[in-house]
């Protein structure tokens, strides 16, 4: 590496804690509502085939998004204005959920709210690599989860406080403080992580020359994570099944605070481990904890089970989030990081766009244990594939 790649890692370590600053408010924004979204689209008539279809198109636009993000990342030499752009037109978009009268409304909503976040999130873990040291990637993306779901404490139980006093449509609106918060760390906060690309350098990769290749490591990773997606349907299945085991709606939130809290209080210390033992086994772990918090959640053997499978659900995001993004970071050459996250990002989000509708319409016409029960069985079959699947860390040749 170049003394002056190193330079300019130091110049930008501080965005590391402004990622996850940012992070913790666009969270308490986004989970003040999402926690509570399920009962919303309750009171409009709708009910779990629409909150597949919502949630499923919201994501595969998200996908999308992700995948074009990765391109620009390793293209362009300014990635400040996708990210800020990104945080911006989430937190607009989020406080009109309060003037939603029909669950379509909602759906348009929940898309440009994830096209938003698909635009900024590839070129932020891009941005968020370069300012870290490489031995320190997983460490890196665990404390920007730890704000990040850190964020998502705040909200929901600030949901569950406000719920009584302003009802759901005021719990919209008072999600734009927190966004405003957000938007303003991110657009003076943020440094730029790339020199300039010269017009030879341009030229080079236009032709192909010297572009490094995705491994054959990554795809292995990549077809495990795939696999699993197509198990992990959306989170708000795991809230309307409480709901239908007997859990009152107005504790929805708190089920996202029982979540969010081991969520937070892992994932830095998952990340930190990550990054001085295997990620795979680390991520592997978390696969199977998935399984058997979705088997709980299928056999629902009593109230209080559920609420200890939600912390547990926490841990396994803990151990799988940030540790298989760093993996997939590690997996291949520095320059081509931007279209690595985008396609791992895009595949997995696709797999949970067809997760989440095919959840819908097994709860509707099967029951609420079946989708449960298959999506545990999946878990485990992609842990297995993720143990085996070879690994090779990558460096750039500069």
């Amino acid at each position: 590496m170049s003394l002056h790649a190193v330079q300019d890692r130091h110049s930008t370590r501080g965005n590391i804690y402004v990622f996850g600053f940012t992070s913790l408010f666009n969270d308490i924004a986004s989970e003040m509502a999402y926690w509570v979204l399920p009962a919303f689209l309750a009171s409009l008539g709708a009910g779990p085939a629409q909150l597949g279809i919502i949630e499923g198109l919201a994501e595969s636009i998200a996908s999308l998004a992700k995948l074009f993000s990765g391109y620009l990342a390793d293209r362009l030499p300014r990635r400040k204005p996708i990210v800020v752009s990104g945080y911006i037109v989430a937190n607009t978009v989020k406080p009109i959920l309060a003037l939603a009268t029909s669950w379509w409304h909602v759906l348009l909503i929940r898309f440009s709210d994830r096209l938003s976040k698909g635009i900024r999130g590839t070129a932020r873990d891009v941005m968020a690599a370069e300012s870290s040291d490489t031995s320190r990637i997983g460490s890196t993306y665990g404390f920007i989860q730890a704000m990040d779901s850190a964020g998502a404490i705040v909200g929901p139980l600030l949901a569950l406080l406000l719920i009584p006093h302003c009802g759901l449509r005021g719990i919209f609106w008072l999600a734009t403080i927190p966004g405003f918060l957000c938007i303003a760390i991110a657009f003076f906060g943020i440094k730029e992580t790339r020199r300039s690309v010269s017009p030879i350098e341009t030229k080079s990769n236009e032709q192909g020359n010297g572009v490094a290749k995705l491994p054959a490591s990554f795809y292995f990773v990549l077809i495990a994570v795939t696999l699993f997606s197509l198990g992990n349907s959306s989170d708000m299945f795991l809230v309307l099944r409480a709901q239908n085991i007997g859990i009152r709606v107005t504790h929805a939130p708190l089920l996202g605070l029982v979540f969010n809290v081991m969520y937070t209080v892992v994932s830095w210390p998952a990340g930190y481990l990550s990054d001085r033992f295997s990620r795979r086994i680390i991520a592997t772990s978390g696969y199977l904890v998935f399984a058997v918090v979705y088997f709980v959640f299928a056999a629902a053997p009593s109230i209080m089970a559920i609420w200890i499978s939600m912390a547990g659900y926490g841990l396994f995001y803990a151990l799988s989030d940030p540790v298989l993004k760093a993996l997939v970071v590690e997996t291949v050459a520095p320059e081509i990081r931007g279209r690595a996250l985008g396609i791992y990002a895009f595949s997995t989000s696709i797999a949970t766009l067809s997760a989440s509708i095919i959840a819908g319409e097994l709860w509707k016409y099967h029951g609420p244990q079946f989708p449960f029960y298959l999506s545990s069985g999946i878990a485990v079959l992609a842990a297995g594939m993720l143990i085996i699947s070879p690994h090779k860390k990558q460096t750039a040749v500069i």
